[in-house]
């Protein structure tokens, strides 16, 4: 049995000609979503994946405001630049691009995004909805975690979910939104003794730890559903924290790296903003 391979990056297409159509329809009510990114430094890597925020935006007709900064700019400026995004009536989502330089403290930032324009879902308030189930923005990798499964039939409710990594970018919170959906939801870390027996009693494996190949063919039950989270550079080769070849074989779904679950990310990110502007206007 050969798995059925989950691709995100044909998903994320469906998806975003969806959030497309909703765009041109606010606009003839008169309101044209606007999504606000700030980037620090020049890091190539985060300067890489916010062009790729802001041509999407603009690929779906949304507009995408990118704000560069030197990393000299101090942590009052930023906050300042925060507050005045906040006030802009016109903007919808702030964003501010991960990581900061060391002089910047990451927690206070996200804590200044007003919650109504969090599209990261990062800000303690969203966060915190999200545990209790109310309506939010919720993180956008998790969030496209479950958007695929869902989008692909997959059960979620009364299935014994393990996730690999539990840090506060994806495992936890997908781990909550897999809780909040009535799976049974198990979390494996550096910690956890005898992982393996764990992740073969998983119906739905998440692996989100940043090790190459760190789960095979024989760290999963036949037919169970597995999705790599994992980004990783190997031989210059970008490759998942899953052995595709050998899982493929035995999984019912697997998704791949690359073209699986990142394009989902942003695509999650367009679908906050949408929702932020139609809340702010309602």
């Amino acid at each position: 049995m050969a798995a059925e391979i989950i691709y995100g990056s044909e998903l994320a297409q469906e998806i975003r000609s969806e959030l497309k159509s909703e765009v041109e329809t606010l606009n003839g009510q008169g309101i044209h979503p606007k999504l606000s990114v700030i980037i620090i430094g020049d890091d190539p890597a985060s300067k890489s994946y916010v062009r790729g925020k802001q041509k999407a935006s603009n690929k779906i007709g949304m507009d995408a405001d990118l704000w560069e900064y030197d990393s000299t700019i101090t942590e009052t400026e930023l906050l300042n630049k925060i507050e005045e995004l906040n006030n802009e009536k016109s903007v919808h989502g702030i964003l501010v691009q991960l990581p900061l330089p060391d002089h910047i403290e990451d927690q206070k930032v996200i804590e200044a995004i007003s919650p109504e324009k969090d599209v990261d879902g990062f800000h303690p308030i969203s966060i915190g909805k999200m545990m209790t189930n109310q309506e939010t923005f919720l993180p956008c990798t998790p969030h496209g975690i479950i958007v695929m499964m869902e989008r692909a039939g997959i059960e979620l409710e009364g299935k014994h979910a393990v996730i690999l990594g539990r840090s506060n970018l994806v495992g936890k919170p997908v781990g909550q939104l897999l809780l909040n959906k009535n799976a049974t939801v198990t979390y494996c870390h550096s910690k956890t003794e005898d992982a393996q027996n764990i992740t073969k009693q998983a119906d739905i494996l998440i692996v989100a730890i940043g090790k190459p190949s760190v789960i095979s063919a024989e760290d999963i039950k036949p037919g169970a559903v597995v999705i790599d989270v994992g980004v990783n550079r190997v031989d210059g080769k970008l490759t998942g924290d899953v052995d595709f070849e050998s899982v493929k074989e035995k999984a019912s779904y697997l998704t791949p790296v690359p073209k699986g679950v990142g394009p989902m990310t942003i695509t999650m990110l367009l679908h906050n903003t949408i929702e932020a502007a139609k809340r702010i206007h309602q």
